[in-house]
């Protein structure tokens, strides 16, 4: 496997990204479409149709950013409990939630002066990342 770094750290989930959320939009959109050129034979069934997928849509974009909220929170605590091990100090407040998943590429050696340099100067999660000299993969978020 190629060392992980800003230009490949971007992961993809073959079942989610390719399969399930563009299966489910595609279903949503032949639903409407199968809507708009009912008769009055299959309007009930094409009404329902379209329920039933915009249901299933919600239903897998709610699945998803639940799986990716708990995975923010935990990488929080991480992060939170790595930089007091590190310096004795709390993670500065000013760090909003994007800054600090970002922070957890960055060794131990950059981490905390990357964390102050990131509250100080609002750096994006982005610009967190491009700022990292080592990078520390974290290969299971997705």
């Amino acid at each position: 496997m190629k060392t992980q770094q800003y230009s490949n750290h971007v992961r993809y989930d073959p079942l989610w990204h390719f399969m399930a959320m563009p299966l489910t939009l595609a279903g949503l959109i032949a639903s409407i479409v199968n809507l708009l050129r009912c008769n009055e034979a299959n309007c009930f069934a094409s009404i329902l149709l379209v329920l039933i997928f915009f249901i299933l849509a919600t239903l897998v974009a709610l699945v998803r950013s639940y799986g990716l909220k708990v995975q923010d929170r935990a990488i929080r605590a991480e992060e939170r409990l790595r930089h007091f091990v590190l310096t004795g100090q709390p993670l500065d407040k000013r760090l909003r939630m994007g800054q600090i998943i970002a922070l957890r590429f960055a060794t131990d050696e950059e981490m905390p002066a990357l964390a102050r340099r990131a509250a100080e100067e609002s750096l994006t999660p982005n610009q967190i990342k491009e700022a990292i000299k080592v990078w520390k993969a974290d290969l299971r978020r997705v």
